[in-house]
């Protein structure tokens, strides 16, 4: 169904405040109107976890408009609150869509009566989702002002800073409604822009070596920043969250005897409710919500054999063989291929030098029919690491560190890929490329590379035997142009700890706030469950061991492996005896806590958790404080009882 051609306001507005008290008052029906309220300050980085909480995401239709901001901070929302007022306008501040790529979050609106998004700024993932399903979404506010002043107003108002075509797919209703359209001939295809020959970045010359048939491009044409074109992609996966949607997609837009094309290149896993059994149990609804995770581990099964795709399932003994990131980096990806997968932190893959992103539900479901992806190039910003890493710093601390630095903080990284560059990254193995590239979303940004060198060509050379020969690396040409360039000098990073509520709320240790007593310890996670990581967490806890002592009582601490391949390496060096001696509960391989789906979570609003995962948005792990930091804060922090250097543990820490 196509969009229609002017918009007017026929509903109602709701504005999301810093203001609590304003929002309550919109849900009554009462406080200032609209036209005051989109001055007042707005509420900025409202995460998908915000607009809908993860176990929400266990239904696919419409009882998901039953769910829209159930996760607020504030908790302003009852369920289906948002359903019974209906706004047709929904507003916020900067960042709106930040964290996963969940597409359920744009259906709770949708589903809702929400017909129009309009934020200071989107993220990336959230925008073309809302795109993809017929949701209009503007920064523009002095439109939003018209509409609210009673103003009818042509689509293209609303979609002028769209290029030809996103607007193209906006006006016909999402990407279903443009690419069935084009199929059948109703439409040519929107042109897409090229430039003159010049020097390309690694993202540029990754992107045109990968465009679509669909767009002909002329010797010595070259993409350009900003302008939209489809791409092949060279890998595709989902996971259990998102691939019952997306199959019910499928089927439904390309018919139930749709073949999915080159189904050795898609994968699918069962890692995010692996082990959700564990703790929905203790919940009030927790057989309700068992049931519907049964459903959607089934419901993929079935789809993942259909297609003739690679099923990375669940494992009887409990958990997972492998989060779908660890997987990606261990066995699959490779330098200058294209990777797309229904989760945020799918930029893992940047690691071994992959231009890899995020994508949402319909995007999978179409790229499974075409093998193709909508790509807007990005602006690149190139990072040039210096020096090293001093002893008991890591990746984990690097990346807080940009999450603090004015590039994140005044949007400049939104929507750009982090390439990292220099001697620096020599002094990084995979996995810390994998944790400096894992958490590039949480700057905001598409995705990050680490630029290949002899580090990323020894691991390839190390992987398992059976796959093809790794590709060469896709190099920057020389005079190749950066959006912005930062240096890096490794020696000047300190130990970091993120507050609650926001990775970017990042601070060093040393000026965290004193005596944060804890409850529970996670080291986990895609970002914190590979095997260096290990490393890291069995350093400390040996250190511990060495000093007489253990978790004190009253602490709970889990450790997570990433993958089966991590637990054998853990095994075999003895880290999971060690881990056990201190009294830290071993987990097997899922995403488990760090999705609210596992043991780790917090269970009361007043627990405070120190976690080695990627995001501590509001309900991210449940309803308790989470503080960010690095495996060797983390551990140390177990062993404390409190949040902890190393040092500072050895000293007053542990309970003999």
């Amino acid at each position: 169904m196509s969009t229609p051609p002017t918009v007017r306001l026929d509903g109602g507005v709701l504005v999301l405040t810093e203001d609590p008290a304003l929002i309550a008052a919109q849900l009554r029906g009462q406080g200032p109107p609209a036209a005051e309220l989109i001055r007042q300050p707005l509420r900025d980085n409202i995460s998908t976890d915000e607009i809908i909480p993860g176990w929400c995401c266990y239904w696919y239709d419409q009882r998901l408009g039953d769910f829209a901001y159930l996760g607020l901070r504030d908790r302003q929302f009852e369920e289906g609150a948002i359903r019974a007022l209906g706004p047709q306008i929904i507003v916020s501040g900067s960042g709106k869509g930040c964290g996963s790529s969940r597409e359920h979050a744009v259906y709770a609106e949708k589903y809702a009566g929400v017909q129009l998004v309009f934020a200071r700024s989107f993220e990336r993932i959230y925008q073309q989702n809302c795109r993809n399903v017929g949701m209009v979404t503007c920064e523009d506010f002095g439109v939003l002002a018209e509409l609210i002043d009673g103003a009818e107003l042509p689509l293209s108002a609303l979609t002028r800073q769209a290029t030809g075509l996103e607007r193209a797919i906006i006006d016909t209703g999402g990407l279903f409604g443009y690419n069935h359209a084009f199929r059948a001939g109703k439409l040519t295809q929107a042109a897409a822009t090229f430039g003159p020959p010049r020097p390309l970045n690694c993202v540029e010359k990754i992107v045109q070596s990968h465009l679509a048939d669909r767009h002909p491009r002329d010797d010595g044409a070259t993409v350009t920043v900003a302008e939209t074109y489809f791409v092949k992609a060279d890998v595709r996966f989902s996971h259990e969250y998102v691939t019952p949607m997306a199959a019910g997609m499928f089927e439904e837009q390309f018919g139930a005897d749709a073949a999915v094309v080159d189904p050795s290149s898609t994968y699918f896993f069962q890692d995010h409710l692996s082990l959700a059994g564990q703790v929905l149990a203790a919940r009030p609804n927790g057989l309700q919500l068992t049931r519907r995770v049964d459903d959607l581990a089934r419901r993929q099964a079935e789809f993942a054999a259909a297609s003739g795709g690679t099923l990375v399932g669940a494992v009887p003994t409990g958990g997972s063989q492998a989060i779908c990131h660890n997987y990606m980096v261990e066995r699959v990806a490779e330098p200058g291929q294209v990777v797309i997968g229904t989760d945020s932190h799918t930029c893992t893959a940047g690691a071994v030098g992959a231009l890899a992103f995020g994508i949402g539900a319909t995007d999978v479901a179409n790229a499974w029919y075409t093998g193709e992806i909508l790509v807007k190039v990005p602006r690149v910003v190139r990072i040039e690491l210096r020096g090293a890493l001093r002893p008991g710093v890591c990746a984990k601390d690097l990346m807080l560190t940009l999450l603090a630095d004015p590039l994140v903080a005044e949007g400049r990284s939104l929507g750009a890929v982090l390439l990292f560059t220099g001697a620096g990254r020599h002094g990084l193995n995979m996995d810390e490329r994998a944790t400096v590239c894992n958490m590039a979303v949480e700057a905001g940004a598409m995705t990050a590379i680490v630029e290949p060198d002899d580090v990323t060509a020894a691991y390839l050379a190390a992987r398992p035997a059976g796959r093809a020969a790794p590709r060469p690396p896709v190099a920057c040409d020389p005079g190749a142009a950066y959006a912005e360039e930062l240096t890096v000098d490794l020696g000047s990073v300190e130990a970091m700890v993120a507050l609650p509520g926001d990775p970017r709320n990042a601070v060093p240790l040393s000026q965290a706030p004193a005596d944060v007593r804890v409850d529970k310890i996670y080291g986990g996670s895609c970002t914190g469950g590979k095997a260096y990581d290990m490393d890291m967490y069995a350093s400390v806890f040996d250190l511990a061991r060495a000093n007489g002592a253990r978790v004190p009582d009253g602490v709970q601490a889990y450790i997570q492996m990433g993958s089966d391949e991590v637990l054998r390496y853990a095994t075999e060096r003895g880290y999971v005896d060690l881990f056990t001696a201190v009294g830290v509960t071993v987990l097997p391989p899922s995403c488990g806590a760090c999705i609210n789906a596992g043991p780790g979570v917090s269970l009361t609003p007043d627990e405070v958790t120190v976690s080695a995962q990627n995001r501590n948005f509001p309900g991210r792990s449940g309803p308790g404080q989470v503080y960010l930091a690095s495996p060797y804060v983390v551990a140390a922090t177990a062993i404390a009882g409190r949040l902890s250097s190393v040092e500072d543990m050895l000293t007053t820490g542990g309970a003999a």
